[in-house]
């Protein structure tokens, strides 16, 4: 059965809520690198036809239907939050943190949040829904637009920044020649130092 992923949203613009705030984030199991989250307001009534759980999605298509939904966004947002505050914080609240920069970066105030298996530490009305990048239209761009930003960054910046670990290819995630890489040279600045000590990486730094 084909999910209608306009199911929440016109649930709540039945009841006059316009501007819905669809909110996810990428990178949280990664070694590397920062966790991004992303906040997208569509405008609506708008169907965008492929959006999906940006994980189910090829890169070629995910950076289609990124620019698609620039254009059509009402507006939209990106949050980092960065290795060393992951570490400080933990993962889950740095996630939480990313989607909640996310939100406030937006060019205007949404009435309500549509969210992925999570809540933000904002005084506004939320929905959580688990699977919702796959359930959502809304959530669903809002993971494409994460997961393109952070590719993005693993492409352009971080793998130039930090050649040898093959940050371009595995995007930052524990895969045998991220780790095999990581006892070779050791942790970069930007490696999760929590995360790192589930593989006995060497805790030391070469940069």
């Amino acid at each position: 059965m084909e999910i209608d992923r306009l199911a929440y949203e016109r649930a709540l613009w039945a009841e006059g809520v316009l501007a819905i705030a669809g909110v996810d984030e990428v990178g949280r199991g990664c070694l590397f690198g920062d966790v991004v989250a992303a906040a997208v307001v569509l405008p609506p009534g708008l169907l965008l036809e492929g959006i999906d759980d940006s994980k189910r999605l090829s890169e070629k298509k995910r950076d289609e239907l990124y620019d698609v939904i620039l254009a059509n966004a009402v507006a939209w947002s990106v949050g980092r939050v960065d290795a060393a505050t992951i570490d400080r914080i933990n993962i889950r609240q740095a996630s939480r943190l990313a989607m909640k920069l996310a939100v406030e970066g937006l060019a205007v105030r949404p009435d309500h949040l549509l969210i992925d298996a999570e809540t933000v530490d904002l005084p506004l009305p939320q929905t959580k829904i688990i699977k919702g990048d796959m359930l959502s239209q809304s959530i669903g761009a809002a993971s494409i637009v994460a997961k393109v930003t952070r590719d993005r960054l693993c492409d352009q910046i971080w793998d130039l920044n930090y050649a040898g670990y093959g940050i371009k290819d595995h995007k930052g995630y524990a895969t045998k020649v991220h780790r095999e890489a990581l006892l070779a040279l050791g942790p970069t600045p930007l490696h999760r130092r929590t995360f790192l000590s589930k593989y006995a990486i060497e805790q030391q730094t070469l940069f």
